[in-house]
């Protein structure tokens, strides 16, 4: 049995051509020679590969028995069957009208353009008349109902394109996660971590509490004031009447005398 599995694989990189087990899910067996020329093989790499989740699976077609899962999934398929039915609507002007109850008993319906008509014309009850009137609201109703469609369209799509952008967020975020590993909760940091963040705390510390002192040391000595020669200075008053005389001619104010 060793001489032919030692002439299969005779000549070839025992990494490079593995041998897999019949069951493809399962095993998986790399041999490979120990020593050229040598008729002693092994086994180097035995792994058992455990799907992590069952896949993709048709779902069987049977009433669920779960009551929470009842609910859940009648939620989901009701949303999806209502937006099937508006899409035909739109795009081929179908009149549609869907009754469902849950299974709690609760009636929803959706209608184009209204149940109560589609059930009368089903019934062959109180036929519509024919009338220019009737028909110029039918139309008017559809193009609203066909506007409201398209911003739900629109509406949804933009809802698609922010959960992608969440995604690609979310990945950035994992990403750049090692880089800033401070930003992340204090439970998960490890003792190195936590040491580095504890003398940058510290170093912090000491530069807020130099920067304090400097700004109380300004604030009890503040800068002395030294008036210049400048337009805006603000002299004395007692400078400001040296050179006053009432009784100069500069000052009679045209009267001949000092203005008493």
């Amino acid at each position: 049995m060793l001489e032919g599995i030692q002439s299969k694989f005779k000549g070839r990189d025992p990494f490079k051509y593995p041998h897999v087990s019949p069951d493809q899910n399962q095993y998986y067996f790399c041999f490979g020679r120990v020593e050229n020329n040598s008729a002693l093989f092994r086994i180097l790499v035995l792994m058992a590969t455990v799907r992590k989740s069952k896949g993709r699976q048709k779902v069987e077609m049977t009433k669920m028995t779960k009551e929470s899962n009842l609910q859940v999934t009648f939620s989901k398929r009701r949303s999806g069957l209502f937006k099937k039915a508006s899409e035909l609507c739109t795009l081929c002007g179908a009149e549609t009208a869907i009754i469902v109850f849950s299974p709690g008993k609760k009636l929803y319906s959706f209608g184009h353009p209204c149940v109560e008509s589609i059930i009368d014309r089903f019934l062959m009850r109180n036929p519509l008349p024919n009338s220019g009137a009737l028909q110029l609201f039918e139309a008017h109703r559809t193009t609203n109902v066909r506007n409201l469609n398209v911003q739900l369209t629109q509406v949804v799509n933009q809802l698609e394109g922010e959960k992608k952008r969440g995604e690609a967020l979310t990945q950035m975020w994992k990403a750049c996660k090692p880089q800033c590993w401070w930003a992340a909760p204090i439970e998960e940091f490890s003792l190195e971590q936590l040491e580095l963040l504890k003398v940058s705390l510290e170093d912090l510390r000491r530069k807020v509490a130099r920067q304090a002192d400097e700004l109380m040391i300004e604030a009890k000595n503040p800068p002395a004031f030294f008036p210049g020669n400048s337009v805006g200075t603000i002299m004395p008053y007692d400078a400001q009447m040296a050179g006053f005389d009432p009784y100069s001619h500069k000052y009679n104010f045209g009267y001949g005398g000092p203005f008493l």
